[in-house]
């Protein structure tokens, strides 16, 4: 095996089902009263996107491939042009999404989530064209977030392929049954946290549902598990990292922050254990930020973790073959409260 290092190429990113994300902040959240809200924060949100801003507060170019349609796909597309992340749009004749996540500084974000357009057959297949040209000379191929209502599974299988078969490893952020037509479609990594891991596969340790998904096709699988760290594995080892301890604040996009740290440390060359070192200090720095897709950089250095533990040897990533508050996060990566 070698280790995953494509440097020099952007960074794809497929966000399926992307959103306008509002975020609300109150004194106190509470059901049933009203309540003043003391800010108001609109972006263009989704978990890709969310990928997209932390690669590009680490240095690493990107481009992204959003499907987006109506009013709120035109504010969304018009926003990401204005804080300079590249998008390559495909028309949607359905409405964009929105979210909003309440907040308080005392309890976890509550998230109000649209289900978002249905997309058609053909809109799809622009998708995956679109998704063609743009993974040319690319590094690595992300797919990150939600897919919107009646997407079928081979929908993600075609998209992992897109990646394969250009030479573009790719990294996979689904979950259920979309997180096992990937594996099934031979993705590079998935990143999945630790309860969508267990009921994608119905199993009920974090080691059967590794190996459900690595015999299914996956190449290596990386699990977030809140408090307790990441761990990932392949055919061949084991490796886990712990969290940063001591972190408290806004966890949505924790896990988002966790994958762009992956991704970017993996672009970079370094060694599996490494990125997931870089993945817990990301999702850590995301944290203390009060919206997801940012990260505080001074805490993210600070938070770098010791070396990771590894239980069965030495492992790399192996590179592939052609065989927000969009997203609450439950997956606080790399966060020890």
């Amino acid at each position: 095996m070698t280790t995953l290092s494509r440097d020099g190429g952007q960074v794809v990113i497929v966000t399926p089902n992307p959103a306008v994300d509002i975020t609300y902040e109150v004194a106190q959240q509470e059901i049933g009263v009203t309540q003043r809200v003391h800010s108001v924060v609109r972006r263009a949100g989704g978990k890709g996107v969310n990928v997209a801003r932390v690669l590009a507060a680490l240095g690493v170019p990107t481009v992204q491939v959003l499907p987006l349609g109506g009013p709120s796909g035109s504010w969304l597309r018009t926003a990401l042009e204005a804080d300079g992340l590249p998008t390559r749009v495909v028309e949607l004749a359905g409405e964009t999404r929105s979210t909003v996540a309440v907040v308080d500084g005392h309890h976890h974000p509550t998230l109000f989530a649209e289900a978002g357009p249905v997309v058609t057959p053909e809109e799809w297949t622009a998708v995956t064209t679109e998704l063609a040209h743009a993974v040319q000379g690319a590094s690595m191929l992300v797919l990150s977030g939600s897919l919107p209502p009646n997407t079928p599974d081979t929908v993600v299988e075609s998209i992992v392929r897109v990646g394969l078969d250009a030479g573009v490893p790719v990294v996979v952020d689904v979950s259920g049954p979309a997180l096992l037509a990937a594996a099934r479609a031979g993705a590079t990594i998935l990143k999945p946290n630790l309860e969508e891991s267990l009921d994608a596969t119905g199993t009920s340790t974090l080691t059967d549902a590794r190996a459900a998904l690595l015999a299914l096709g996956a190449g290596t699988v990386v699990i977030s598990r809140g408090a307790d760290g990441l761990t990932a594995g392949d055919a061949t080892a084991e490796h886990e990292v712990p969290a940063v301890p001591g972190v408290s604040g806004n966890p949505t996009g924790a896990g988002d922050a966790a994958t762009a740290g992956l991704v970017a440390a993996l672009r970079a060359g370094d060694t599996l254990p490494e990125a997931l070192r870089t993945a817990a200090a990301a999702g850590a720095a995301a944290v203390l930020e009060p919206v997801a897709g940012s990260i505080d950089l001074d805490a993210f250095r600070s938070f770098l973790a010791p070396p990771a533990r590894s239980t069965t040897g030495p492992s790399t990533v192996p590179t592939p073959s052609s065989t927000t508050p969009s997203e609450a996060a439950s997956d606080h990566s790399g966060v020890t409260p």
